[in-house]
């Protein structure tokens, strides 16, 4: 038995970094999936996530060493969605990860607040430290960088770190190397938003061509479910995810919606009906008297995603929240 950690899911076949060199040399070996392995109680596509650490069996068939997936350590996180195809069931993205980094820029895409509150509400829910990242700030005028400084504000009062990068002019790089040293990072944007760029930028040995990281709308070109690790050459892991073209979220019921938008948790106790309040229409609520004073404890743009986000979750099937 070899210990290592899976570098590549590609749905059936998985690649495992291995901790020791097999005796014909192999440092990776192609293995397959042995067992039935769940996530508590949950219904999964995928059992095995990048980021996990295996145990493996080497095997040799002709002149190839392929090996078997014997065992998965516990995990110290995870992060998970709905499975795109089967609605019922959940699609592991990646285990194991010190923090999430979502690139977003404020033109070219134009970057949409639902669209980071939307990725937010996916890393909250597992503890995952996530950084917001905007990138291509040569781009930025004196109105985008006002509209920057606007959401700036709203993200890091509420406790998130945000950058603000150039790939182009190499505004803000050090800083982001430094996020991202000697940690495993999640990497996720929408697709434009000059992903590949941005990395190559920092870690040139990687030579990724643009397009190569996977896009988080699944518009681009690179839309494939396979999620893969890269090694960074100043210490560190990215784990780049499939694309992803919705974020539902089948796993949580509507309370927990309020919990993980962090603002409104924090004003949960005040209103009348405590931890059960989902501030919508309930009598004294303190999340709506903030928003309707203006006060700036809950945003309006904010209030108005998390109205999205919880209409969307009681939307949700019974059949599909029930299975997991």
């Amino acid at each position: 038995m070899q210990k290592g950690t899976v570098s590549k899911s590609t749905g059936s076949w998985y690649k495992v970094r291995l901790d020791e060199p097999t005796p014909d040399g192999l440092t990776e070996l192609r293995c397959r999936m042995a067992g039935r392995f769940r996530l508590e109680d949950k219904q999964l596509t995928n059992p095995i996530a990048v980021g996990d650490r295996v145990s493996v069996e080497v095997e040799t068939n002709s002149d190839t060493e392929t090996g078997a997936i014997r065992e998965i350590e516990d995990r110290t996180n995870y992060v998970v969605r709905q499975s795109p195809r089967k609605k019922h069931e959940l699609h592991l993205l990646a285990s194991n990860i010190d923090q999430a980094v979502l690139i977003v820029t404020v033109i070219w895409p134009d970057v949409k607040l639902g669209f980071i509150d939307r990725f937010l509400l996916m890393t909250e829910p597992f503890g995952i430290p996530t950084t917001i990242v905007f990138n291509k700030a040569d781009l930025y005028d004196e109105d985008t960088l006002e509209t920057y400084e606007v959401i700036r504000q709203i993200y890091t009062d509420i406790g998130y770190q945000v950058m603000l990068v150039s790939a182009q002019e190499g505004t803000g790089l050090q800083e982001f190397q430094d996020l991202l040293k000697d940690k495993r990072s999640l990497l996720s944007g929408q697709s434009g938003v000059g992903k590949s760029t941005l990395v190559n930028a920092i870690a040139p040995d990687l030579d990724l061509t643009t397009g190569e990281l996977s896009d988080y709308t699944g518009k681009g070109q690179h839309t494939t479910t396979f999620a893969e690790l890269y090694q960074l050459p100043f210490g560190g892991e990215l784990i780049d995810p499939p694309g992803i073209k919705n974020l539902s979220f089948n796993y949580l019921k509507p309370i927990e919606v309020a919990y993980y938008f962090r603002e409104i948790f924090a004003l949960s106790p005040e209103c009348r009906f405590g931890g059960t309040c989902l501030h919508r229409s309930e009598p004294g609520c303190a999340v709506i008297e903030s928003v309707q004073s203006g006060d700036d404890r809950v945003t309006d743009l904010r209030y108005n995603s998390y109205l999205t986000l919880l209409e969307e979750t009681e939307a949700q099937n019974y059949w599909e929240r029930k299975k997991v």
